[in-house]
């Protein structure tokens, strides 16, 4: 890492790089309108995957999408299938490829809900799921075999969501958590990287990075431990969670801003014991794989033989 502490690049209003604005109150403006599609719960559609919208907590205005293959539907198969805890979005294809139930949490955003209000969120719906009486989960989900998934911030979320549920594993039970898998996790620390210096990830300029801690972390500390994992609790909760035998997969490119903050993170984990492979690309930059669809499928591989490795029958 580098001790250097370099500015942002001024060349690139991060306001409108995210298209958003600031408002008085500390709130944000979104001017992005962010595409919904409507769930397909109907298994008359014609759709390979079927999904279906449930409230998690209406006064936060937190809801669930679980993600079933139809397939699972037609074959009437007394096998269940993994279930993945997903921490962002693009889940269809996903689904498709990996043939496993997601459920995919739509948590509080900042700056409205800053950190933890996402990590809060997030172990809500592991209890949700693990208390739930909804008909596909329970006729199609093991439970036995469950994953927490993040990508990009989402990955800052499982991880985060990882450690709060070995160290409240009642909370979580019957739930058997058996991996981690995090996709270009978002990281960071008051020492500026190579990766942040060089500064040409085209989605993730270091100036709308830097404006993201602003807009999230509880107070303006980039050693504060939802941002850098390797101070406060972090390193030694990892260690607890050792001794539950989950494996953790890291995946990213060299491209990314953010690549040398999550190539720390898997060096803190193998010290701390923690099982961990980790898949790193060259070139790209944040969010490549969703951007190209021959890269999507190559992930969907990696993170497929993730799941069946980490299996237990």
């Amino acid at each position: 890492m580098s001790s250097q502490t370099a500015p942002s690049n001024p060349t690139v209003d991060p306001y409108q790089h995210l298209q958003i604005t600031l408002n008085a109150d500390g709130t944000i403006t979104r001017l992005r309108e962010i595409p919904n599609t409507p769930p397909t719960p109907d298994p008359s559609h014609p759709t390979p995957v079927l999904s279906k919208d449930i409230p998690l907590n209406q006064s936060n205005n937190t809801w669930i999408r679980i993600f079933l293959p139809r397939e699972a539907l037609d074959h009437n198969s007394s096998t269940k299938l993994p279930l993945i805890v997903y921490f962002h979005d693009h889940c269809a294809n996903m689904e498709i490829d990996l043939h496993v139930i997601i459920v995919s949490v739509e948590y509080r955003l900042a700056p409205e809900h800053r950190l933890p209000a996402a990590y809060d969120d997030a172990m809500e719906a592991l209890h949700w799921i693990k208390t739930t009486a909804d008909d596909w989960l329970r006729d199609y989900a093991d439970l036995s075999n469950t994953f927490i998934m993040g990508g990009s911030a989402g990955g800052n979320i499982a991880y985060h969501a990882r450690l709060r549920a070995a160290t409240e594993i009642d909370k979580v039970e019957p739930l058997v958590i058996r991996g981690l898998i995090l996709y270009q996790p978002y990281f960071g620390g008051s020492q500026r990287t190579q990766s942040e210096l060089r500064n040409n990830d085209p989605i993730l300029p270091l100036s709308v990075c830097d404006l993201m801690w602003e807009l999230s972390l509880p107070i303006v500390d980039r050693d504060h431990e939802y941002c850098n994992p390797k101070v406060g609790d972090g390193p030694q909760l990892l260690e607890k969670t050792k001794l539950l035998g989950w494996k953790v997969l890291v995946v990213g490119y060299d491209g990314d801003i953010l690549f040398e903050h999550q190539i720390e993170l898997v060096k803190l984990m193998k010290e701390k014991g923690v099982s961990v492979v980790s898949q790193f690309g060259e070139g790209g930059f944040h969010g490549k794989d969703m951007f190209e669809p021959a890269k999507t499928k190559a992930l969907h591989v990696v993170l497929k033989n993730f799941i069946l490795s980490s299996l237990v029958a």
